[in-house]
């Protein structure tokens, strides 16, 4: 049974990076795993479709160069999708819209191994488990589940109300800031409202920290690193493999369709 790499890291006080993929074509993970560069990849489930084959090979892919791996989950399937997700061999869970403790509680026990002591809902399915089913037991497998990464997405106005005492959750390993997501639970459009946006998620930062969760952090250019690592945040996601290529298109494309038209 591989280790969980993320795990690993965040228990070690370790630095963590990462980039966001929508493709299922698990050649995308591979190549990403190739350079190196990130410690594991985050998968965009809420923006992309997919089937559990797909989590499948992406996991395996990952787990060609030691990168680990992540799912971005939509909210109202996220019990189904994360364990189905996991039994694939994903390491880490980021979990959207939770507003309440309440939400953040039952979604962290629908991860959690069914066992006397943990008090989860999750048994032994039989999925890969990495190696396949017949080469881990139940109690590694519990285990397993046990050192699952779990994430929280922090976007809605009612969720920063009761960030203290999701904070003091246990089980809740990472939380990240989601400016969209906040601009509309409060009616703003977000370009309009960056430094109030900014101040919501440094006081989410602050909060997180003080009550030994990591902060994770997503930033467009590494320039925009040394901001968050002044607030003490040590875990990144650089950059978007959807908005790197509609940058592309866009820009590059604007140009080419400039020169084209001029030769008309």
């Amino acid at each position: 049974m591989n280790e969980n790499k993320i795990r690993k890291l965040l228990n070690e006080g370790k630095p963590t990076t990462c980039t966001r993929i929508w493709s299922t074509w698990s050649f995308f993970t591979e190549a990403l795993g190739a350079t190196g560069n990130f410690d594991y990849m985050e998968f965009a489930a809420e923006y992309a479709p997919y089937s559990q084959v797909d989590l499948e090979n992406i996991a395996r892919a990952a787990e060609l160069h030691n990168m680990g791996t992540m799912i971005k989950l939509d909210f109202m399937n996220r019990g189904f999708t994360a364990q189905k997700a996991i039994a694939s061999g994903f390491q880490a869970i980021l979990f959207v819209d939770h507003e309440t403790p309440a939400e953040v509680k039952e979604s962290i026990k629908m991860i959690k191994p069914n066992t006397p002591s943990d008090k989860g809902l999750y048994g032994t399915p039989q999925r890969r488990f990495i190696g396949t089913r017949p080469n881990v037991s139940q109690t590694e497998h519990a285990q397993r589940l046990r050192d699952i990464v779990i994430c929280f997405m922090i976007e809605s106005e009612e969720a920063m109300k009761n960030i203290d005492e999701i904070c003091s959750i246990e089980g809740v390993d990472m939380l990240q800031f989601g400016p969209s997501d906040y601009s509309l639970s409060v009616g703003w459009n977000r370009n309009e409202h960056i430094e109030e946006l900014k101040a919501e998620e440094r006081k989410m930062i602050d909060v997180a920290l003080k009550h030994g969760i990591q902060p994770r952090c997503e930033i467009k250019k590494v320039e925009a690193a040394q901001y968050y690592i002044d607030l003490g945040v040590r875990h990144f996601s650089l950059g978007d493999q959807f908005d790197k290529i509609n940058q592309f298109w866009k820009e590059e494309g604007a140009r080419i369709r400039k020169i084209a038209d001029e030769l008309k």
